[in-house]
């Protein structure tokens, strides 16, 4: 049996007046979530909320969801079940940004990233589009479960770009997969192997962007409560410049 305690902390940074990112932590019905809004004006602030309400909606309305269930969109046979239901969820909340944006102008442009991880009855499933992130920690080392859908991450994987030129980079902040009203997303899903006290940290930019991976696992293993932590990593983030909204969820699994 897997049981899971969780904490989630979101600040504005020390340079923007808004927060345009969004949380969510049902731990009833298992999903966790991180969005970064884009678009100003609280564009931005509107694309992470209403994604984040509509994936929370639609994960809690197929909780007894099976094979069977009329989709919203094809079934992916190479899927697990949960991972249908997530990637469904994205898609919805793409096509839900569309709408909001054709109902209101002011609302043109704007898009948001997503993280998430869904704990059911199977292995837990992690999905994202942008480069808000999931980490895994584990007996002291931190490993990066996403990979960002980011302008510099495939120069990287491409050569032309190495992991110190990307951290500082000015395009860095440039994705290129969102929800942002268009075509359906290509969502990225994965599957966890988790153990008994292994600890998973989705985060927006406003963390990744400024504080590095070794500190962000020294954090993490001081296995402080995990409210603690939160407010350690948002603290580190603010230590390092805080140019960017910060939320962190943490979660710490308990197998029997």
């Amino acid at each position: 049996m897997m049981s899971l305690s969780s904490a989630v902390l979101s600040h504005p940074g020390l340079r923007r007046e808004a927060n345009e990112d969004s949380v969510c932590a049902r731990q009833d019905i298992g999903l966790f979530l991180v969005a970064d809004g884009m678009g100003g004006h609280a564009a931005g602030e509107v694309a992470s909320k209403l994604a984040s309400q509509v994936i929370e909606t639609f994960i809690n309305d197929t909780r007894d969801a099976d094979v069977n269930t009329t989709w919203p969109f094809p079934y992916d046979a190479n899927l697990s079940l949960d991972g249908n239901r997530l990637t469904a969820a994205f898609r919805l909340a793409n096509r839900r940004i569309n709408a909001a944006m054709h109902d209101d102008e002011a609302l043109r442009g704007m898009a948001t990233t997503a993280a998430a991880v869904l704990v059911n009855k199977g292995k837990p499933v992690v999905a994202h589009v942008g480069d808000s992130r999931v980490y895994l920690w584990r007996n002291g080392t931190l490993t990066q479960v996403t990979q960002d859908h980011s302008w510099v991450t495939e120069q990287v994987r491409a050569g032309v770009l190495t992991e110190a030129d990307a951290r500082h980079h000015p395009w860095r902040h440039v994705v290129t997969r969102a929800l942002s009203g268009g075509d359906d997303p290509e969502v990225e899903v994965s599957e966890l192997d988790v153990q008994n006290g292994d600890r998973i940290l989705l985060c927006s930019d406003g963390l990744s962007g400024v504080v590095p991976p070794d500190r962000v696992a020294s954090i993490i293993g001081r296995s402080a409560p995990l409210a603690d932590t939160c407010q350690d990593l948002i603290d580190a983030a603010n230590e390092a410049g805080g140019p960017d909204n910060i939320t962190v969820a943490m979660l710490q699994v308990d197998v029997a």
